[in-house]
């Protein structure tokens, strides 16, 4: 049985990243109040909680200021609108692999054709 290959929009993977931190942190500082008797543990716990915390809300900052500048499209197969992010990307709600480059279109999905490296490969040929 064939595997099937499920993809992810970038804006949704930087995002639930953002909110793994979130969690993180606040499961940090709850062990900080575990180890309250420990008093140097415990502040050290609360710090790397709240980095955590005010980590993930510079990373939500940066994914908001990208996700004002990304392409809005209309998925092709469940007809919502959706953002792209680069030459591919997939729908956030279908998981359907897009892409705006006509070179691309039938061509296996691969995340490496956002990269500079290939983008100047193929454009030399």
């Amino acid at each position: 049985m064939a595997q099937q290959l499920v993809y992810s929009s970038k804006i949704n993977k930087i995002r639930s990243f953002a909110l793994i931190l979130v969690f993180g942190g606040i499961l940090l500082m709850y062990a900080g109040i575990l180890t309250k008797n420990i008093e140097w543990l415990m502040v050290l716990f609360f710090l790397l909680g709240v980095l955590m915390v005010v980590l993930s809300c510079a990373v939500y900052v940066w994914i908001g200021t990208l996700s004002l500048k990304a392409v809005p499209v209309v998925c092709p197969s469940c007809e919502k609108p959706t953002k792209m992010l680069g030459r591919v990307d997939a729908c956030m709600h279908c998981k359907q692999p897009l892409t705006m480059d006509r070179n691309l279109e039938g061509k296996e999905f691969d995340e490496k054709y956002n990269t500079r490296k290939y983008a100047k490969s193929n454009k030399d040929n």
